[in-house]
Formats: structure tokens, C-alpha cells, sequence
């Protein structure tokens, strides 16, 4: 219900502004839609450090080597497809074509979850630019569901409502029918292998 809300929320605003389409470019040779993807998903005071990412598990799950460690990181803010779940590789492997070979991110680490994962804020540099907060890319570019059930980060309803509009990622084929991970999870296997057949990224 969460989910739907927070979709709603933002579709109304979608026609409310008058945003009919988005066309976000942020990486090598591209430009950022700036109005959409703040350098800051939130304020923080939390210490900044550099680190790189040296595998994507998921499209919101990482391995970043900072300060000689390695973390298993959790963007938080975002849900991302399973690796099992339809555009789960697309999500995952988009991603790891976005952050490259070893490139470097900005790490705000703000806790632990429940499964040890190091739960941070990411910023990618951008050459001439300010450096991009990774949760609102995704989100805007459909790699991933807004989850902000607290209302902490300004425009995610905006930026998720841009992503269905356009119909980019995830919801290529509109918003109906459309499961979030912990949906995803519920389902038996019979049914999961009849989910999303038809539609493909």
C-alpha cells in the first residue's frame, strides 16, 4: 500500500507540473538532468570518504573499498528488482555499466541493517560537474522503486513519477502489474515463472 501511495503522490504531481517526459543522461559524454537529480538525496553532517566499487551484487547493493575495507553496501531509499525478478539483470547490469572498472564513489555510511550490509549514501563525481546522488539516478532512471515511507528525501515522488512516465526501466510496460521486491518474495515459484512473461527490458 506503501508502494501505491507513494506512486499515486507522485502522478498527481507529474500532471500538476506539467513533467510529461524525462530524458536523464548522467556518466561519460552525458548530461546531468539536474532539476531531478540533486547532488544530495538528504542533509547530512556525516563524514564524506572516497571509495571504489569493486562488484555489483544488485542494482542497490554494492562492494565498495574504502579506507582499506571492503563493505558490502546498501543504498538505502531504494529497492531495487531481485536478481531473480523480471529486470533484475537489466537493473544490475545497467549499474554496473554506470559506476565501470573500479570507479570511484563518495561514501556516506549511516548504520548497519539487519544483514550486516553497511547502509550509505552514494554520490558519483561528475567530471565538470557536482557530484550526483546514486539513490535519485536509479530512481529516475527506473533501476529501482522509491522507497521513502518517512518523506525524508525532497522530489523522490517526482523523480519516480518521471521514471513511469517515460516508461523507462522497470516499468517499460506501465505501472499495472508492477511488484515491488518484497511482493516478489511472497510469490511460489509456479507463480513467479508466470509473472512478467511478455515484457522485456
Amino acid at each position: 500500500m506503501k508502494d501505491k501511495a507513494l506512486y499515486i503522490s507522485g502522478w498527481l504531481l507529474l500532471v500538476a507540473t506539467g513533467l510529461t517526459s524525462v530524458f536523464l543522461r548522467v556518466g561519460l559524454g552525458e548530461t546531468a538532468f539536474q532539476s531531478l537529480i540533486p547532488a544530495r538525496s538528504t542533509t547530512t553532517t556525516l563524514p564524506e570518504e572516497a571509495g571504489r566499487v569493486v562488484r555489483v551484487v544488485d542494482a542497490d547493493t554494492y562492494d565498495v573499498l574504502a579506507g582499506g575495507t571492503t563493505y558490502r553496501v546498501r543504498l538505502p531509499g531504494v529497492d531495487a528488482p531481485e536478481r531473480d525478478q523480471p529486470f533484475g539483470h537489466q537493473a544490475a547490469d545497467s549499474v554496473a555499466r554506470l559506476l565501470g572498472s573500479d570507479r570511484t564513489v563518495l561514501l556516506t555510511r549511516r548504520g548497519v541493517d539487519l544483514y550486516g550490509r553497511t547502509l550509505a549514501s552514494v554520490r558519483l563525481p561528475v567530471a565538470g560537474g557536482p557530484a550526483l546522488a546514486l539513490d535519485s539516478l536509479l530512481v529516475v532512471r527506473g533501476w529501482a522503486w522509491a522507497f521513502d515511507p518517512k518523506r525524508r528525501v525532497a522530489g523522490r515522488a517526482t523523480q519516480q513519477a518521471a521514471a513511469v512516465a517515460a516508461r523507462r526501466g522497470l516499468w517499460k510496460c506501465g505501472a499495472v502489474g508492477v511488484l515491488t521486491p518484497r511482493q516478489w518474495r511472497q510469490f511460489n515459484y509456479k507463480n513467479k515463472r508466470r509473472y512478467g512473461v511478455g515484457c522485456t527490458w
